[in-house]
């Protein structure tokens, strides 16, 4: 009689993998869809499309195209993200904007989040988590819990 290791398993499973990979992309589109929201719409606190688009223009000195890129990716890829759709595509232009983010405005910030309100702006300890996620489904897929259904 062969023993079977949990570890087999969960390698072998193609459901439990997928469903790993469910988890991936519904952990994303919690944490970016709510500023992508803030970004676009104005909802939790943000100041909405124009506003973003000015401080985008204006104050990083973006192209505009390049703004509206980093909006609707966050709002609309990460709700693309959750479906399943263009999961790939999607996660590599997430990947993209959150790399840029880190490289324009986080990186003079240092690692850590500006907890306690003692630095002049946020590090990019959470852009890395983001990259992390969008790497992992760049190379794994969206898996067969999604519209994408490649498992």
């Amino acid at each position: 009689m062969k023993r079977i290791l949990l570890m087999d398993f969960l390698d072998s499973n193609k459901h439990v993998q997928s469903a790993g990979l469910f988890i991936l992309r519904f952990t994303a589109f919690i944490v970016v869809f709510p500023h992508g929201a803030q970004l676009l719409l104005g909802l939790f606190g943000g100041y909405g499309f124009n506003q973003t688009m000015d401080y985008f223009t204006g104050t990083v000195k973006l192209p505009w195209i390049i703004g509206l890129f980093v909006i609707f990716i966050q709002f609309f890829g990460a709700m693309l993200l959750l479906l399943g759709w263009y999961t790939r595509l999607n996660a590599m232009a997430m990947l993209a904007i959150f790399a840029g983010m880190i490289f324009t405005n986080h990186i003079e910030h240092g690692f850590f989040m500006n907890w306690f309100g003692n630095n002049s702006g946020e590090g990019f300890e959470y852009h890395l988590l983001i990259i992390g996620i969008m790497l992992g489904l760049v190379f794994m897929g969206a898996g067969k819990y999604s519209l994408d259904n490649n498992p």
